[in-house]
């Protein structure tokens, strides 16, 4: 009997994950409650188990008692209360593992759907996949092999409830661990992540070692590293960028596969103002303005894009308001573009106090800038829209005497209609497909030019590139040169 105790205690104990001496000191709570519903009239009811032997040890007042004779009522409420504490224990060491591993990746088989949000079976308990933590458009179906990150571990009630997450930006950081060995060993570090789950994540990375090339290492011999990670996330795209100190410089690598020709910076309202020439500007915003977006989430500025002629009608706007101001000189027009003030509305956005810290200027003058600054702002804005919206009425008069014109001959419509839809269908063909850059990975070397060729101005998608070479690339003399499809 007391070789059979002793083979139970460390069967239970080894299945549930639960210490030994957890599981005796059940035991001996069972036993006293099964003793105590059988001696009610006792006052102190005490039971020991020897750990070494297995003797079980019972008093009722101080008298010996046989737990042997204390009959069925009392048997089954030993079992009750046994099955309750181990399951406590059991929920607590659950509990205690999996919120060790917060921040890890875990794989787990799909069990079932409940209201969208998956239930995965990790072995030693149930962990639930919300659907607002899945990479949008993935399908996945009961008895799959799934992959995630535990998000957070809770208690609720009866139950230990584990979170997990697919588009947490951890989740990629993670992924880079486990397939780039340098990221895990901490050769290269992963200094800034942005992500939109599902569609793209910029990733800027550094190296500690000057010969390991911290976005070829990334990528792997024939992109095999970053393959990887893409196919996991169901073809979201990944631009890998260089770090780099210059907030300048990380904004114009964070823009990439887009040229960009020059960079203004205004700390006073953390903005950033980039000067992209006309052909290279639906390449930097991105597709709905993603990659914008993510540049502006990596470097922790708000980046504004701007065009030459822009930029030079802003400061020929200022140059001509201002010169008027007494005690006002050209010379100013400079000190304010090194400011990052490259416009009316951002003079009198900032105000007069930096000007007097920076510029050294009087408080009386730079309140006079300030103030014809801002007057003139409004009058700009208010041209602005008056001119966007007479460009809209004449484009929408255009529209309507077209159809009028059209009503007179229905069969001259319907061949215009027809010529038009031939005209769309071509332009749709020639336009490339979306999907066929879905494993796309921007890259901060020269390859990166033919990148941005590959570049749709529409939609802003970056061209899959991959090193054709035998090994990674590992130093600055050998960067990445070959272009995969």
């Amino acid at each position: 009997m007391n070789a059979d105790l002793l083979r139970i205690v460390d069967s239970i104990s080894r299945d549930k994950n639960i210490q030994k001496e957890s599981v005796f000191a059940d035991l001996e709570a069972a036993m006293s409650s099964a003793a105590r519903k059988a001696f009610e009239e006792a006052e102190d009811v005490t039971v020991r188990i020897d750990r070494a032997t297995g003797e079980i040890v019972a008093t009722a007042d101080d008298e010996p008692i046989d737990m042997k004779t204390l009959g069925r009522i009392a048997a089954q409420t030993a079992k009750q209360v046994m099955i309750q504490k181990i399951r406590e224990d059991e929920r607590s060491a659950i509990f205690d593992e999996y919120s060790e591993r917060v921040g890890t990746i875990i794989t787990g088989t799909i069990t079932r759907y409940e209201g969208g949000s998956i239930i995965v079976n990790l072995g030693r308990g149930e962990a639930i996949l919300p659907r607002s933590e899945l990479i949008p458009g993935d399908q996945h179906h009961p008895g799959e092999r799934i992959r995630a990150m535990i998000l957070n571990v809770r208690e609720e009630q009866s139950m230990v409830r584990i979170v997990l997450t697919q588009t947490h930006p951890d989740y990629i950081r993670k992924l880079f661990e486990v397939e780039v060995p340098e990221v895990g060993e901490r050769i290269i570090e992963i200094r800034a992540l942005a992500r939109e789950a599902g569609y793209r994540t910029k990733v800027a990375v550094s190296s500690i070692d000057s010969k390991v090339d911290a976005v070829g290492a990334c990528v792997g011999v024939r992109g095999s590293r970053i393959r990887n990670i893409v196919d996991e996330l169901g073809g979201e795209k990944i631009d890998i960028v260089r770090w780099n100190e210059s907030s300048q410089v990380l904004i114009t690598n964070a823009l990439k596969p887009a040229e960009v020709h020059e960079v203004f910076l205004c700390f006073e309202m953390g903005r950033a103002t980039v000067i992209v020439e006309e052909d290279q500007l639906s390449l930097a915003i991105g597709k709905r303005g993603q990659n914008v977006r993510l540049a502006a989430q990596l470097t922790g500025w708000d980046i504004d894009i701007s065009t030459p002629a822009e930029h030079n009608k802003c400061l020929d706007d200022m140059e001509k308001n201002l010169r008027g101001i007494d005690g006002f000189e050209v010379v100013f027009l400079d000190k304010m573009m090194a400011m990052g003030l490259i416009s009316l509305a951002d003079i009198a956005e900032v105000g007069a106090g930096p000007l007097v810290q920076e510029m050294e200027l009087e408080e009386g003058l730079a309140a006079r800038i300030v103030g014809v600054a801002g007057e003139q702002a409004k009058i700009i804005a208010v041209e602005d829209e008056a001119r966007k919206a007479a460009a809209k009425a004449a484009k929408a008069a255009g529209v309507t005497s077209e159809a009028g014109g059209s009503q007179g001959d229905e069969s001259t419509a319907a061949d215009n209609s027809e010529a038009q839809a031939d005209g769309a269908a071509v332009e749709d063909s020639e336009s490339p497909d979306d999907s066929d850059a879905s494993n796309s990975v921007g890259l901060d070397s020269p390859v990166e030019e033919k990148a941005g060729q590959s570049e749709d101005a529409a939609d802003g998608d970056i061209a899959i590139v991959a090193a054709e070479s035998d090994a990674v690339p590992c130093t600055e003399d050998s960067p990445l040169t070959t272009e995969e499809g």
